[in-house]
């Protein structure tokens, strides 16, 4: 049994296993267009232009624009947490969708790895779709913000993996809840997202900054639509970087653990 942090024997027919959940995804494209289309609204109108009567700048900055690159990270988070944890879950456990696969020439490793690299691109979609909607608003600025689209692949990989390692060790669906509630939700609420990290704690800052994957992402998102880039932003990617590699290999191996089993 290959070790947690072997480097698993992916092929290029963990493209089949994308391709599947694309075709599936069009399928059923007026349900999966509106959500993000509303949630980009939704955050804009309640927030950004609610909330931002009362707090008119952070830094020098419309509080709505500050806003605007952290509604695109929590997409990016939300879309491919829930994608390789709930919507993964499902496929395993109930639909059975992993063992008609695996009954092909594909290997455990092909499987796993088509699901995180869907997991990204339905990060990528959701910035697809809600990027134009900021722009419209004036709350982005375009063209350098069109590299969000390439970060959103990154950082959904990034989630994808960490969603993937979750769907790997519980028991059942309803133990999924427990990463969402006690993960997720917190972590889109103090990685810099609604207001600076600088008004916490120092301790809680560091604690952000090491532990919390989205502030980084929301610290990239921020430099490339406001924008205002800064050195800090190769230190930003290389931290998603390694943490996308470190948690994609550790998923894959322990589904594999799994699935064997």
């Amino acid at each position: 049994m290959p070790h947690i942090f072997s480097i698993p024997s992916v092929t290029r027919r963990a493209g089949t296993v994308w391709y599947r959940n694309l075709v599936v995804f069009v399928r059923t494209w007026q349900v999966n267009f509106f959500p993000p289309l509303v949630e980009a609204l939704l955050y804009l109108f309640a927030i950004g232009i609610g909330i931002g009567t009362y707090v008119q700048q952070i830094d020098g900055i419309p509080y709505i624009n500050y806003i605007a690159p952290a509604i695109l990270a929590i997409a990016v988070m939300n879309s491919g947490f829930f994608e390789c944890t709930f919507g993964s879950f499902v496929r395993m456990y109930y639909q059975k969708t992993f063992d008609a696969m695996i009954a092909t020439p594909l290997s455990i490793e092909d499987v796993i790895a088509g699901e995180l690299l869907w997991g990204a691109t339905r990060s990528v979609i959701y910035v697809l779709i809600m990027l134009p909607v900021l722009a419209v608003f004036g709350v982005v600025s375009l063209p350098l913000a069109l590299l969000t689209i390439p970060l959103a692949f990154l950082g959904g990989l990034m989630f994808a993996g960490i969603a993937m390692g979750f769907t790997s060790v519980t028991p059942g669906i309803d133990t999924l809840n427990y990463p969402s509630f006690l993960f997720i939700t917190p972590m889109a609420l103090f990685s810099g997202t609604f207001f600076p990290l600088t008004l916490m704690p120092v301790f809680l800052q560091y604690f952000a900054l090491a532990v919390l994957p989205l502030t980084h992402l929301v610290a990239i998102m921020r430099m490339l639509t406001l924008p205002s880039l800064s050195w800090t932003l190769l230190l930003h990617l290389a931290w998603i970087a390694v943490i996308t590699a470190i948690t994609c290999i550790i998923s894959i191996n322990l589904m594999r653990k799994r699935l064997i089993v």
